[in-house]
C-alpha cells in the first residue's frame, strides 16, 4: 500500500492526487480570508453530503445553484492544485473543502476569523466506506482484503493518516472515552487502546 503514497510530515497521501509541493505550499502560503468557510472531514466521512447541505443553506434552499455548478467549483479542495487556482480567483465568502489534518492546515487560518465545519463519522462506517472506495479506484493499489485495510486503518496508515489526528488532544481523549464505552461489548483485542 505504501508505494502509492507520498508521506508528508508522517501523513500518507495518494501520490497521484496530492503532490507534496502543493500541500507544503498550501500550508505555508495559502491566504485565508476572514469570510472563508472550511468544510473539513476525514476521508469517507460524508464530505460530499456536507458540501450539498451547506450549499443549500447558502442558497436558502434553492437547488438551482447545486444543479448548475459542480461541487468541485462550489467548494474547491484546499489540497488539490487546480482547486487552489480556482480559490485564488474566487470572491468571498469562499466555501473550501479539505481532508488536511490541523498541523498541515494553512498557517494563515490561525490568525483569521474563518469558520470551520468539521464532520465526524463513526470510524466503523469510515472504515467500511473507505475500504469499498479504495477497492473501486484505479489510481492506487487496492487493499488485499478488508483485514489488511483494517490493520492499516488501526495503525493510522489510511489516506491522510490516522483519523484521530484530525482532533485536538482534548477531542481525541473525549472521543476515546465515548468510543470505548460504546464498543465495550466487542472483543478487547479488536481495539488496542494503549
Amino acid at each position: 500500500m505504501a508505494e502509492n503514497y507520498v508521506w508528508i510530515d508522517g501523513i500518507p497521501f495518494p501520490s497521484v492526487c496530492f503532490p507534496p509541493e502543493n500541500i507544503r505550499e498550501t500550508h505555508e502560503m495559502f491566504m485565508v480570508s476572514d469570510g472563508d468557510i472550511f468544510m473539513v472531514t476525514y476521508p469517507k466521512s460524508g464530505t460530499n453530503w456536507l458540501i450539498e447541505i451547506v450549499c443549500l443553506i447558502q442558497s436558502k434552499g434553492d437547488p438551482t445553484f447545486i444543479k448548475s455548478v459542480p461541487f468541485t467549483e462550489r467548494s474547491p479542495w484546499l489540497e488539490i492544485s487546480e482547486s487552489i487556482k480556482t480559490l485564488r480567483n474566487k470572491k468571498g465568502p469562499r466555501l473550501i473543502t479539505s481532508h488536511l489534518p490541523v498541523h498541515l492546515f494553512p498557517k494563515s487560518f490561525f490568525s483569521s476569523k474563518a469558520k470551520v465545519i468539521y464532520l465526524i463519522r463513526n470510524p466503523r462506517d469510515v472504515l467500511v466506506s473507505g475500504y469499498h472506495f479504495w477497492c473501486a479506484t484505479t489510481y492506487i493499489k487496492k487493499p488485499e482484503s478488508l483485514e489488511e485495510y483494517y490493520e492499516n486503518f488501526l495503525q493510522g496508515k489510511g489516506i491522510t493518516g490516522d483519523w484521530r489526528f484530525h482532533f485536538t488532544v482534548a477531542q481525541a481523549e473525549e472521543f476515546d472515552k465515548i468510543f470505548q464505552k460504546k464498543m465495550a461489548d466487542f472483543p478487547k483485542e479488536l481495539f488496542p487502546w494503549e
